[in-house]
């Protein structure tokens, strides 16, 4: 308060930049006092550290309002390494990948990691483990393990209701996640849901969605009330697409966020800072556009001391060169520079290999069906389609045929090596030779392999068995 009031010097003093208020989107000519990592004033101030920003732009740090650590195949201290370089200084978390994979203990043990990182994880606690009855995760969470999560400090929610379908149908095991009177907050994930069942899936307490493609179907959900994330993901580019929906009705319930996001795309491209440039440069206001990356996010997910350069708020502050770039000349993370630690992965949260012995003969497809179903890949989308196709038919089984692009596909389960071996065919993919596998295969991380021979496959999936899993390629 002594600070606030100009009594005391602050700790550290930005003098002579331009700083936004997201709550009028202006630009203010002030200095930024801030104390004890947390912002205390706007105005002239006197720090016993004075940091020259003249000409430069200053924003809070940005927000991801949904995404996955794990599928940016880093640990989550390098994670934080990538990111605060690109200005993003808070994430929200569906550690569903884990989960799937290490169960509720790899979820609190994620959860104690990051107690000592210089970027927030907040953790909305994983709804759909499995993700349907069609998957085989390490174990089903209960809504007991949901409740033990959402008990921990960080855990802000439930992640996002993948189960539409059983919330919209009413069904006992899903309402009873959404009703552990523990928390109201609850992500969404309702690709293509509309009309009655969109109505029904919101009833149920749903309160975003980050999987519409369109602009019709992300107009429609947020008519209804939810707050729309628009996606710009590795696979599903979203964001052009739904950016008329800001430009024609503005940011309110609007924000940004990167779901499953590679290293590669993080570190040539950026972070969420990407999604804010090539907002700006489709036609947003910058103001705008770092609205949805700070104060919208932080309002949602009701994280009220984050969002905002302002008194009360934690000193999470970008300082811009230029709003075109949206590169950051510094990062401050509660009025500081960064410090990273190291983050040392024990052995039980490495090694989830369990898998069965693997043959060719484990993808041999005998043949009989004069036409097959076929998973067709779409470009740049999450969504599959279907085709039905002759097969090619070599000594009496299926077989690839690369003059048509048609690959096997295969689903190997690997936590408690049972066997079962998923067979199929996909479309589209532009594998000519040898094989690709991975682990890294949403949602349950079984092992998924293609591949044009059955020989290659199999060395594949032995590959990511010696390995402790990965992603491995083989001819």
């Amino acid at each position: 308060m002594a600070v606030a009031r100009g009594d005391e010097p602050a700790d550290l003093v930005l003098a002579g930049g331009r700083v936004l208020s997201v709550f009028t989107k202006e630009w203010l000519e002030v200095d930024v006092a801030i104390q004890d990592g947390h912002v205390v004033g706007l105005g002239r101030y006197e720090g016993r550290e004075r940091m020259d920003v003249e000409g430069a732009y200053l924003t809070p740090g940005f927000i991801d309002a949904h995404m996955h650590i794990e599928s940016s195949k880093l640990t989550v201290d390098e994670f934080a390494r990538a990111v605060l370089a690109h200005g993003t200084t808070a994430v929200i978390a569906d550690p569903h990948e884990i989960a799937n994979v290490l169960g509720a203990d790899g979820i609190h043990w994620l959860l104690d990691c990051c107690a000592d990182l210089p970027l927030d994880v907040y953790v909305m606690a994983s709804s759909c483990v499995p993700a349907s009855r069609f998957e085989s995760p390490r174990r089903p969470f209960s809504t007991g393990d949901i409740e033990s999560l959402l008990r921990r400090h960080r855990t802000i929610g439930v992640a996002e209701m993948m189960n539409f379908p059983g919330v919209i149908a009413g069904d006992p095991a899903e309402v009873a996640k959404l009703t552990t009177g523990l928390t109201s907050h609850v992500d969404g994930h309702a690709p293509g849901v509309r009309g009655a069942a969109l109505n029904a899936y919101i009833a149920a307490g749903i309160g975003s969605d980050h999987e519409a493609t369109t602009y019709e179907e992300a107009l429609e959900k947020r008519r209804l009330g939810m707050w729309v994330m628009l996606r710009e993901a590795s696979i599903a580019r979203n964001l052009r697409d739904l950016l008329p929906l800001v430009k024609r009705y503005g940011t309110e319930r609007c924000m940004f966020c990167t779901d499953d996001r590679e290293p590669s795309f993080i570190v040539e491209e950026g972070h969420i800072n990407q999604m804010v440039r090539v907002a700006v440069e489709d036609g947003i206001s910058p103001e705008d556009a770092v609205v949805m990356a700070t104060i919208n996010p932080a309002s949602y997910h009701r994280l009220w001391h984050l969002g905002a350069i302002a008194p009360g708020y934690q000193a999470d502050i970008l300082v811009l060169d230029d709003l075109s770039s949206f590169i950051p000349r510094h990062v401050l993370k509660r009025g500081a520079e960064p410090r990273f630690t190291k983050l040392e992965v024990p052995e039980w949260v490495r090694q989830t290999m369990h898998l069965a012995p693997v043959t060719a003969e484990s993808f041999r497809i005998p043949a009989g069906p004069r036409r097959i179903r076929v998973i067709r890949v779409i470009p740049s989308q999450l969504l599959t389609g279907a085709d039905l196709v002759e097969p090619a038919v070599r000594e009496g089984a299926l077989v690839a045929d690369r003059g048509r692009d048609l690959v096997k596909i295969a689903v190997l389960e690997r936590h408690h090596a049972t066997g079962r071996v998923g067979l199929g065919f996909a479309t589209n993919v532009g594998l000519k030779r040898g094989a690709f596998a991975s682990t890294v295969a949403h949602d349950a991380h079984n092992v998924v392999v293609l591949g044009v021979e059955d020989a290659d496959m199999a060395a594949c999936a032995c590959r990511l068995a010696e390995i402790g899993g990965g992603i491995v390629v083989a001819e």
